[in-house]
C-alpha cells in the first residue's frame, strides 16, 4: 500500500515577512515606490488636512497612491477590491505598510483629489521628459466610451423630462384610485403595503425631477438645439457604442510614440469625437508648457488620429495651426489597396440584409451603361435616358445628367429596383460624374487625403501610428507593458490621470 508524506491543516506557522523587501527590484511594484518617495512632490496634498493641533492622523497620500496605481496596473479599481487586496495581498500590504485603509477612504481620495491629480501629473510627465522617455516626434489622439455611474432612463431634455413626470403623477393617481376602491373590498394587508412602498417609490422620482427641472435649463448644442440631460449626473451623455448606448464619458488620451507616454487625457460628456481635437491638442501643448518646454511641441512632432476625428474644421484648424497631421476620412479604406477586395463582404451583407429585410438594391450609376458620344445612356431593362444637363455641379464635381422617358418607366418591369419611391415616382434620373468643376478650390479634407496618399513613407507612418496606437486601450491593462488608465470624477476630467510608466 502507498505511503504520503503526513499533513495537518490545523497546524499553525509564523512567517516573518520584511514590507521592504517583499518590493523586488526592477519590477513595477518598486518603480512606483521610488518615484512616489524620491521623485514627486506630494506637498501639494497637505492643504487637504487641518489636523495639525486636533483631529486624527490621516493616512499618508503616498500610501494611498502607492495602492492605487498598484492596483490600476492590475485592472482593479474596484475601492473595496483594493481595500480587500490590502488585506489579503503581500504586495499590497507591502505598498501600503499594513496599513489596511478603508474602501470609504480609497474612494474619497480617487474622487476628491482631482486638482492635486492634475498637477501630479504635470510632476510626472515631467520625470518622464528628464528620463528621454517622451520622443516628441508623433502622437496619437484616440479614445474609449467608458460608462458613468447613471442610468440612461434619467436622461431627456426638459419637455422630455416634464413629460416623464406627468405621466408619474398620473400613475400614482391611478394606483391611489384604484387603492381606495379595493379598501372597501377588505383586499389583502400584503398586497396594500406594496402598493404603498410603490407609491412612495414614485413620488421620490417625481420629487427628483422637479428638483432638476427647478435647478437646470436645457444644455445647448452645436446647432443650438437642446441635448438630452441626465438627472445624476448632468455632464455625462448618451453615447452609442459597440455594445449598445450607454450613458458615460468620451476618454480621450494623447500618447507619444517613443514609450506610449500619456501626455494629456481628459474625459468629455460628449457623443461624438468630432469636437474633442481642438481641446485635446490645447491641453498638450499647455502640459509641456507647464513643464518648461519654450517651443510649441507640436511644431516639430506628427499628430495621428482616427476617423471619428476627421471634419473639414479640423482638417483647416491643423493646417492653419502648422501641425503636421496625419487624420484618416471615413473613405480611407476605399482607397487603401490593402483592403481592395473589401467589397466582396460588403455585398454578402448587402444579400444578407435584403433576405432578412425583404428589401432589394436600387439599381445604381454603375448598372447604366453611357455611350461614346454621351448624349444617351442604356439602362438595365434596355431602355434609353436622354441627356438633360451637361454641365452639373455636384459636391463639387461636374456631371452628366440623364433623364428617361415616363411612357418607359410607367410600363418597366422593373421598377421596384430602379425608383425609390416607384408609386409616385415617375421618371429615374441618373448622374455620371466627370471630374472636378472648374473654379472650386481644393477643400482641407481634400489636401488631407493628398497628404494621407499610400506610400513608402505613409506605411512607415501607419506602423508607428499603430505602435501608439497600442497605449490606447483601457480595457487592456498588463503588466510592464501598459500606461496606467485613470478613472474619471465628476467635474469632466481624469481624476486618477496615468500618472506612471513603467518602461
Amino acid at each position: 500500500m502507498a505511503r504520503y508524506k503526513e499533513y495537518d491543516y490545523t497546524q499553525g506557522k509564523f512567517i516573518p515577512i520584511h514590507f521592504d523587501k517583499q518590493i523586488l527590484p526592477g519590477t513595477f511594484e518598486h518603480t512606483l515606490h521610488y518615484l512616489i518617495d524620491n521623485e514627486i512632490d506630494l506637498s501639494i496634498f497637505d492643504l487637504r488636512y487641518q489636523n495639525d493641533e486636533t483631529g486624527a492622523p490621516a493616512y499618508d497620500p503616498a500610501i494611498l497612491l502607492k495602492i492605487i496605481l498598484y492596483a490600476y496596473s492590475r485592472g482593479i479599481t474596484s475601492s473595496r477590491k483594493i481595500a480587500r487586496c490590502c488585506e489579503e495581498n503581500i504586495i499590497f500590504m507591502a505598498l501600503s505598510a499594513d496599513t489596511r485603509p478603508h474602501f470609504t477612504t480609497i474612494a474619497d481620495f480617487i474622487s476628491s483629489a482631482d486638482q492635486e491629480i492634475i498637477r501630479l501629473f504635470l510632476q510626472v510627465l515631467l520625470t518622464c521628459d528628464e528620463m528621454g522617455l517622451i520622443g516628441k516626434e508623433m502622437f496619437a489622439v484616440d479614445g474609449c466610451k467608458m460608462p458613468s455611474n447613471a442610468s440612461k432612463e434619467w436622461s431627456g431634455t426638459k419637455e422630455e423630462l416634464t413629460k416623464k413626470k406627468e405621466k408619474m403623477e398620473q400613475a400614482v393617481r391611478q394606483i391611489m384610485r384604484r387603492h381606495r376602491e379595493t379598501d372597501a373590498k377588505e383586499k389583502d394587508k400584503g398586497i396594500v403595503e406594496q402598493e404603498e412602498k410603490y407609491i412612495e417609490t414614485i413620488k421620490s422620482k417625481v420629487k427628483k425631477i422637479k428638483q432638476f427641472l427647478k435647478e437646470n435649463d436645457d444644455k445647448p448644442g452645436k446647432t443650438g438645439k437642446p441635448v438630452k440631460s441626465n438627472i445624476t449626473d448632468n455632464e455625462s451623455a448618451k453615447i452609442k457604442t459597440s455594445h449598445g448606448v450607454i450613458q458615460g464619458y468620451n476618454g480621450v488620451a494623447v500618447v507619444d510614440d517613443k514609450h506610449q507616454v500619456i501626455v494629456h487625457a481628459e474625459a468629455f460628456g460628449a457623443a461624438q469625437e468630432h469636437g474633442l481635437l481642438k481641446p485635446m491638442i490645447e491641453g498638450t501643448r499647455e502640459n509641456f508648457k507647464e513643464i518648461g518646454s519654450g517651443k510649441d511641441v507640436f511644431d516639430s512632432a506628427k499628430l495621428v488620429a482616427d476617423s471619428g476625428y476627421h471634419t473639414e474644421a479640423n482638417m483647416q484648424m491643423v493646417m492653419e495651426e502648422g501641425i503636421d497631421a496625419y487624420i484618416v476620412d471615413t473613405q480611407f479604406r476605399k482607397r487603401d489597396p490593402q483592403f481592395a477586395d473589401v467589397d466582396k463582404y460588403k455585398e454578402r451583407s448587402r444579400k444578407e440584409r435584403r433576405e432578412y429585410f425583404g428589401a432589394s438594391d436600387l439599381y445604381r450609376a454603375k448598372d447604366f451603361t453611357i455611350s461614346e458620344d454621351k448624349r444617351f445612356c442604356i439602362c438595365p431593362a434596355g431602355k434609353r435616358l436622354y441627356r438633360n444637363g451637361g454641365n452639373v455641379v455636384l459636391d463639387r464635381n461636374t456631371a452628366i445628367k440623364f433623364r428617361s422617358r415616363k411612357t418607359d418607366c410607367r410600363v418597366c418591369d422593373v421598377r421596384e429596383n430602379c425608383l425609390r419611391n416607384p408609386a409616385t415616382s415617375e421618371v429615374r434620373q441618373v448622374c455620371f460624374i466627370q471630374g472636378r468643376a472648374p473654379g472650386i478650390s481644393e477643400t482641407f479634407t481634400e489636401k488631407m487625403r493628398q497628404k494621407n496618399r499610400f506610400d513608402k513613407r505613409q506605411t512607415h507612418l501607419q506602423q508607428k501610428t499603430w505602435d501608439c496606437g497600442t497605449a490606447l486601450c483601457p480595457y487592456s491593462i498588463y503588466d510592464g507593458t501598459r500606461p496606467i488608465y485613470p478613472q474619471r470624477e465628476t467635474k469632466g476630467k481624469y481624476a486618477m490621470a496615468p500618472l506612471l510608466y513603467y518602461a
